[in-house]
């Protein structure tokens, strides 16, 4: 007999045995329980913080032209106050944001770009309001607060 036989014999033997099976088995199975659902606190999300800072991002507090202002329903400030707070925050130098109020109230912000002033973003602005068929246009620079808060640091009517 040749050595390699005598080598390889007792290895194909093992190797036979392992894969060999003498009858069947069963496996069990854990039974699946389930965790009650617990509700979370909610984590204030960046939605939530966007939403606050914009309710103190008041329009009354040099945004628009105080002429305008006087004339101006609650809905027409509250869809002034977003459209300006979303044009500081987001939006593109030159590309207006537009808005839609009671009765025919309309309007637009447009902004420049952010500029540093006193390591505080800050955007140039203009507002412009149409009530009752008149034009009210309000220029200014407005800074973002170290809490999210938009503030005018320059106006001119």
């Amino acid at each position: 007999m040749n050595r390699f036989a005598l080598f390889a014999t007792p290895i194909l033997a093992l190797v036979l045995a392992g894969c060999s099976s003498t009858g069947t088995s069963q496996v069990a199975q854990a039974p699946v329980v389930t965790a009650p659902v617990v509700a979370q606190p909610l984590v204030p999300s960046s939605a939530q913080t966007v939403q606050q800072a914009r309710l103190t991002t008041n329009v009354s507090s040099g945004f628009v032209d105080p002429a305008a202002l006087s004339l101006m329903t609650a809905k027409d400030s509250n869809e002034a106050n977003s459209a300006q707070f979303y044009a500081l925050q987001f939006g593109r130098p030159g590309a207006p944001r537009q808005w839609a109020g009671d009765r025919g109230t309309t309007g637009s912000v447009a902004v420049g770009p952010y500029v540093r002033v006193n390591n505080l973003d800050c955007r140039d602005f203009t507002h412009t309001v149409k009530v009752n068929g008149q034009d009210y246009v309000r220029k200014g620079t407005a800074c973002r607060e170290q809490t999210g808060n938009w503030n005018v640091v320059q106006g001119a009517a």
